[in-house]
């Protein structure tokens, strides 16, 4: 693993947010949930202008050996969707801070990413 990028939150759930501006994120996988998780063969994408309340599943990530569904971090809006990943699903095992993003959300209402870690906490966080 090449450590977790600094200018980023995560959530417990593994799932990382890098603002975008005051109100939006990008959001995907970590890295260490894709090695987790082995080649990606698949993603189900979040709805197109849903909105998610925080730890709500929103999405699913499908390997050779299992699926799992992603956890909206925050209460967030989807604004966007990588539709790369839907042609090109290894992208997340690539470059998951990269090309492998997942979507964009608008946080709703006074929605705080206080409350997920930063790079430091998570490392933590994954080493236990």
């Amino acid at each position: 693993m090449d450590g977790v990028p600094d200018d980023r939150v995560y959530s417990s759930q593994h799932v990382w947010l890098k603002m975008q501006d005051a109100g939006t994120a990008m959001m995907g996988i970590t890295e260490f949930a894709q090695s987790e998780l082995g080649d990606i063969v698949f993603v189900e994408p979040p709805d197109l202008n849903h909105e998610y309340r925080a730890d709500e599943a929103c999405a699913v990530v499908e390997s050779v050996k299992t699926a799992s569904e992603v956890y909206m971090p925050v209460d967030g809006k989807v604004i966007e969707i990588n539709e790369d990943l839907l042609d090109s699903p290894e992208m997340m095992n690539e470059l998951p801070y990269e090309k492998g993003w997942l979507c964009k959300i608008e946080l709703l209402g006074d929605t705080s990413i206080d409350s997920l870690l930063d790079a430091s906490q998570y490392e933590d966080h994954i080493s236990l």
